[in-house]
């Protein structure tokens, strides 16, 4: 094993032989990874090119990292969360010869720490969760941005700040949103994320969902796939929303539509899943029944207003492993979920490899894309080229044996036309 010096940190290094199986078994519903990691092999489409990698240190980030390896790629990792990292994961990782700076349970001071240790790689290219080591280049590390040639960006809360970023015109290099591909949002956020929490918060808690109130704070695809997990699960569903085209969207899709002042005196779990802060705020802790759940699944620790729920409690104890019960000063007890931190990944494995087998598709492609059209894309935060997004649909369908029809030259006459009518 080739060992860079002071470029990893991980907790136990005896755990790689089991995370190396973990690894490979997630493999298996990886195809179209595996297909990419096969041709960047013989093509060596990334060799010499030095990445920096921000990412939930899983099984299935394990699998898009050996492929940028296998692609001839100089990677370092760090985690996208202090709670989200495998830590079998990470030793198999090191031991495969790719460092990583990722600890389970780390400090706020650590996951910098391990961010900037990756920063060190001095990246051509960025792949980001969340954006924290882009906007750590931007803010504290400029002095590499000459560097590099692009990154990417993989969930809904990182695309934003991003957008925010280049709105502010202080971005730096181009970025590609792998978020917004079809073949992202529409099963990693819809189908990953909403059996992800569903069994997040069941590891936690062991709660039954039949006949429980669940109140989902936001219908963007994540909050879809939340939803319709808990209603096949039997729970009574409540949408909270601030956009009025997905409010009525929830509406008729079946659920219960209520200001979350409302929806707070009747739910008994809670689920938040915006990208926004304070989306749970005192107002609305005041308000709720005892015995309610709390368990955040957007990116960040902030969704729920964690400082809010300290001033009310007068008591504080864990009553369960990711599970904090906080009583209050009137009695009533209000149970916190992985310190309000993304729950699908601090307490379950986050979403299956089969969705994210699509989704880290388009991060080997895209970053391949950028080498290729290196010193030609604008400076600005970029779709995922629609040709990327059909080769990863076609590849995901090839792999599962699933074939479909194909437009005969009529019909491809016909839609880019306008003589013909009735």
């Amino acid at each position: 094993m080739r060992q860079i010096k002071n470029q990893y940190h991980i907790k136990d290094p005896s755990l790689a032989t089991e995370g190396k199986k973990r690894i490979e078994w997630a493999s298996r519903e990886m195809p179209v990874i595996r297909l990419i990691k096969d041709r960047f092999a013989k093509e060596k489409p990334l060799k010499g090119i030095r990445i920096s990698g921000c990412l939930h240190i899983t099984t299935e980030t394990a699998n898009l990292a050996l492929a940028l390896k296998e692609g001839g790629a100089s990677i370092v990792m760090c985690a996208a969360n202090p709670l989200s990292t495998q830590d079998d994961v990470a030793a198999a990782l090191v031991e495969y010869g790719i460092p990583v700076n990722a600890i389970r349970g780390e400090d706020e001071k650590t996951y910098y720490q391990h961010i900037n240790t990756a920063l060190d790689n001095k990246p051509q290219l960025t792949v980001d969760d969340g954006a924290d080591l882009v906007t750590t280049l931007h803010t504290k590390r400029a002095d590499l941005i000459g560097d590099v040639i692009g990154g990417t960006e993989e969930t809904t809360t990182g695309v934003i700040r991003l957008r925010s970023l280049e709105k502010a015109k202080k971005l730096r290099y181009p970025l590609i949103a792998v978020n917004d591909a079809q073949t992202k949002y529409l099963f990693d956020n819809r189908y990953g994320t909403g059996q992800s929490t569903i069994d997040g918060i069941t590891r936690a808690t062991n709660v039954l969902w039949a006949g429980k109130k669940v109140v989902i704070c936001g219908y963007g695809w994540c909050g879809h796939g939340a939803a319709m997990r808990a209603e096949g699960l039997g729970s009574q569903v409540i949408i909270t929303e601030v956009e009025p085209v997905r409010a009525l969207e929830a509406l008729m899709d079946g659920y219960q539509v209520m200001p979350l002042r409302e929806a707070a005196r009747v739910g008994d779990i809670f689920i938040t899943i915006t990208g926004n802060k304070n989306v749970i705020d005192k107002a609305h802790l005041k308000v709720m029944k005892g015995g309610a759940i709390l368990a955040n699944t957007g990116h960040f620790n902030v969704e729920i207003n964690i400082p809010a729920l300290e001033s009310l409690a007068r008591n504080k104890r864990r009553i369960r492993p990711l599970v904090d019960e906080y009583t209050l000063k009137d009695g009533r007890r209000l149970y916190l979920l992985a310190e309000g931190r993304v729950v699908n990944l601090a307490a379950a494995e986050g979403h299956p490899a089969s969705v994210m087998d699509m989704s880290f598709a388009n991060q080997a492609l895209c970053l391949e894309y950028m080498v290729k059209n290196k010193g030609s894309l604008k400076i600005k935060v970029h779709p995922v080229p629609e040709a990327i997004d059909k080769q990863v649909a076609r590849l995901k369908l090839k792999s599962m044996g699933i074939n479909i029809d194909k437009l005969t030259p009529q019909q491809k006459k016909y839609l880019t036309s306008w003589e013909e009518g009735t």
